[in-house]
């Protein structure tokens, strides 16, 4: 997408920025994806044609935002505070933060909990923010690259407003698919035990202990790595030489409260005490 970008930048001719979309349940992994995917971009600074190199800001989003804080929040993420009292128009501030872009070469905005700034608003209002959204990605004045980022109930909202959806590219971050990525999940375990120098105990290698650590995460990419994360922290805490099962164990019932007996790595009926749309829940423990 940038290169399609920066290669109109070099044209010289007007155009329109593209938007990528990029969804998923909470704990599917959709902020580190994004996250390394800048640090990355960032870190090559990119020639512009205007001198400048290139870069992607992150701005924060909340439901409490109109269009006027989508606009205070973008231009104070490119460095650029508006005063609380400024009287600013949305043509004004949409004008302020394509001159910010230009001059420093930030050819894109990603939006992280877009769901966020949309939910609970009325037509008027949600019009009012997808056109700040569109002003930003229009020409003649340097129009940018747009990120979006949030739960699933972003591609039933985004559709409805086909000026912009027509120029979504679109990434689902979708559910862990056991039958074909058990071995990933054993790859992701396996390279924390070795970062942390630990050794593996062999029942960590067992399809019966990869289903339940998949169970425990809701099937999301995201949640294996953090709960893998914080059991290698607890066998570090605990001063042991090889992560075993004990190690989730005691970190499920650590931050769920729940009794080691009935975690997902424990439970007999673990498939269907532990669903999916209920993460570090059990339909069966009270």
């Amino acid at each position: 997408m940038f290169s399609w970008h920066l290669g109109r930048l070099q044209s010289g001719s007007q155009f329109e920025g593209e938007v990528l979309l990029v969804t998923g349940e909470s704990g599917a992994g959709k902020t580190t994806e994004l996250v390394n995917l800048l640090r990355d971009f960032n870190s090559h600074g990119v020639a512009l044609p205007n001198g400048t190199n290139a870069s992607i800001k992150i701005c924060l989003l909340d439901g409490k935002g109109t269009w006027k804080d989508l606009g205070k929040n973008t231009l104070h993420a490119t460095g650029y505070s508006l005063s609380e009292r400024a009287r600013s128009t949305q043509s004004k501030i949409s004008r302020r933060i394509k001159q910010q872009g230009e001059g420093q070469g930030i050819v894109g905005i990603w939006y992280d909990e877009v769901q966020h700034i949309l939910a609970r608003k009325n037509d008027a209002a949600l019009e009012e923010v997808l056109d700040c959204f569109k002003t930003m990605l229009k020409g003649p004045d340097w129009p940018m690259l747009l990120i979006l980022s949030g739960v699933r109930i972003l591609e039933d909202q985004i559709p409805k407003f086909e000026q912009l959806f027509r120029k979504v590219t679109h990434v689902r971050l979708e559910e862990i698919n056991f039958e074909e990525e058990a071995e990933t999940i054993n790859s992701i375990v396996q390279s924390y035990a070795l970062e942390a120098k630990l050794a593996f105990a062999d029942e960590l290698f067992t399809d019966d202990f990869l289903h339940r650590l998949a169970t425990a995460s809701a099937f999301r990419w995201g949640v294996v790595c953090e709960l893998t994360m914080k059991a290698v922290c607890r066998a570090l805490t605990n001063q042991s030489s090889e992560l075993n099962r004990n190690h989730f164990i005691d970190t499920w019932a650590s931050k769920t409260g729940m009794h080691e007996a009935t975690t997902p790595y424990t439970h007999s009926a673990y498939a269907t005490a532990f669903r999916r749309t209920a993460l570090f829940q059990s339909a069966t423990y009270s």
